[in-house]
């Protein structure tokens, strides 16, 4: 996962700050140099960790931060806010044609990932937009490159203009362009051709597919892994078309984060998308508040509650939370979820979107292996009809009879049936409202589903209430007094 390493030093700073009562310029200097030390070893660029540090340091200072009170929680939150300002403070919206299509030309070096770019691009946006997009495959050099696009297109439902190898790219665009206003086509992705590094033939060939195609958007396709080269390769692709903006891709690798952190304050141009995963869906507009927030392991509650209405539609959220309340939740309905949450993406991504969750330490080393979902399934695909519909007749005989037909063992059939009910009597607590004795509710062996960080999130939710009431009770007593 990208900026693991980053998030996990820069944590190391600031909870070495929030130990202390008061906070010295001379611990502010040591939590400054940790941090700049931080963003280098991440691949920052050195001007933009140089500025950077600078301004936290002088709004810390200027502001009298230190002789305030909670000093630390101040110095995490200009380090925040100057994060998201590195990045560019708010998202940016795709450029619109006012008539369509709205063109949209892809350029980036070998290997960024940019075919498989342009058909994210085109189904997010005929998933949100209803769009009808039309893809032009323009990159006659690199082999397979026009049947790579055709498979994407298949798999997206979505049609790919060619004229083969043999016809110059710029006549490619150009009767593309002529295909997508006769089929009134709202969007046009080119795809074009990229190399191993910048070169003139390059850039003088998509100069002139930009001349041909007058495109709304260049979007620089960027590998999050090439780190400080990233920005280098911005700059040299801007200076010959004027790009206007980047999709940083792979940022689910092994990556430092240092290109996220560096393009948008040394070449100007904004991020406007990030590529994490192989899926086509595994493509989000880029939030630097959201980024900042993940960076310092704050979690990010916005992009969760996003992805999870992407896959949850209303009626069937009041169905499910109905089946909740009257404790009807059965086995169907847990595989429902359980294919809902899977199509979010990888659960430990998500799982470190969750404020509290986010900057645990024990999250280090939280795995959540798709085997264990897959043996899961087998188990509930065991059961009957019967079974699955009414878990309470699932007696010792049957259990034996489903770790058969699931080929796993009768512990894990057991184990996985408890869990359940566990979370279906959890679930049915929530929904009224009550709380009460829910610390020990998810049991002690931290097997299954990640029973250990189910544990910690729960006591912290069961804390954050106990306090809540409290303050409420609190006001209340306050009130009558007066």
């Amino acid at each position: 996962m990208a900026f693991e390493g980053l998030t996990e030093r820069l944590q190391k700073a600031m909870t070495n700050l929030r130990r202390k009562g008061k906070v010295s310029e001379s611990d502010l200097r040591q939590t400054m140099r940790e941090i700049r030390l931080a963003l280098l070893e991440a691949d920052v660029n050195f001007t933009v960790v140089k500025d950077f540090v600078k301004t936290v340091r002088e709004r810390a200072l200027g502001a009298k931060v230190l002789e305030g009170l909670n000093p630390a929680q101040q110095i995490v939150k200009i380090v925040n806010e100057e994060l998201t300002k590195t990045m560019g403070e708010t998202a940016v919206p795709l450029n619109k044609s006012p008539k369509i299509p709205t063109v949209i030309m892809m350029a980036g070096l070998q290997g960024a990932g940019k075919t498989t770019t342009v058909g994210k691009l085109a189904l997010k946006l005929k998933n949100e937009q209803k769009a009808r997009p039309l893809m032009i495959a323009a990159d006659v050099y690199r082999p397979a490159a026009i049947e790579q696009l055709q498979q994407v297109g298949q798999q997206i439902d979505v049609p790919v203009f060619e004229l083969g190898t043999d016809v110059d790219p710029v006549e490619i665009v150009r009767q593309g362009m002529q295909q997508a206003q006769e089929n009134h086509n709202d969007y046009v992705f080119i795809d074009t051709a990229g190399r191993l590094q910048i070169d003139e033939q390059l850039m003088n060939e998509l100069a002139n597919i930009k001349d041909v195609a007058h495109p709304d958007e260049i979007l620089l396709v960027i590998d999050a892994m090439t780190g400080q080269n990233a920005v280098n390769t911005a700059e040299g692709f801007d200076t010959k078309l004027d790009v206007t903006g980047v999709i940083l891709t792979k940022l689910d690798g092994d990556t430092r984060g240092g290109a996220a952190l560096s393009i948008r304050a040394v070449t100007g141009k904004p991020i406007k998308f990030i590529g994490q995963g192989e899926k086509m869906t595994d493509l989000d507009v880029f939030h630097p508040d959201r980024m900042a927030d993940r960076i310092l392991g704050m979690g990010d509650m916005m992009t969760l509650i996003e992805k999870a209405q992407k896959q949850f539609d209303e009626k069937q959220a009041e169905e499910m939370n109905l089946k909740i309340q009257e404790n009807t939740f059965d086995f169907n309905d847990f595989i429902d979820q359980l294919d809902q949450v899977d199509k979010m993406g990888n659960m430990e991504d998500i799982m470190k979107m969750i404020p509290g969750v986010a900057n645990n330490p024990a999250m280090k080393n939280f795995t959540m292996d798709p085997k264990d979902i897959a043996h899961v399934r087998a188990i509930v695909y065991s059961m009957t009809k019967q079974e699955k519909a009414d878990p309470d007749i699932l007696n010792p005989s049957r259990r034996r009879r489903i770790a058969a037909g699931s080929g796993r063992p009768i512990h894990e059939v057991n184990r996985m049936i408890k869990q359940f009910n566990q979370t279906k009597k959890m679930m049915n607590q929530m929904s009224k409202g009550n709380f009460a004795g829910m610390e020990g509710l998810m049991g002690g062996n931290g097997g299954g589903f990640g029973g250990k960080m189910q544990q910690m999130a729960m006591k912290r939710m069961v804390r954050q209430t106990k306090k809540k009431k409290k303050k409420k009770l609190a006001k209340a007593l306050r009130r009558r007094k007066r």
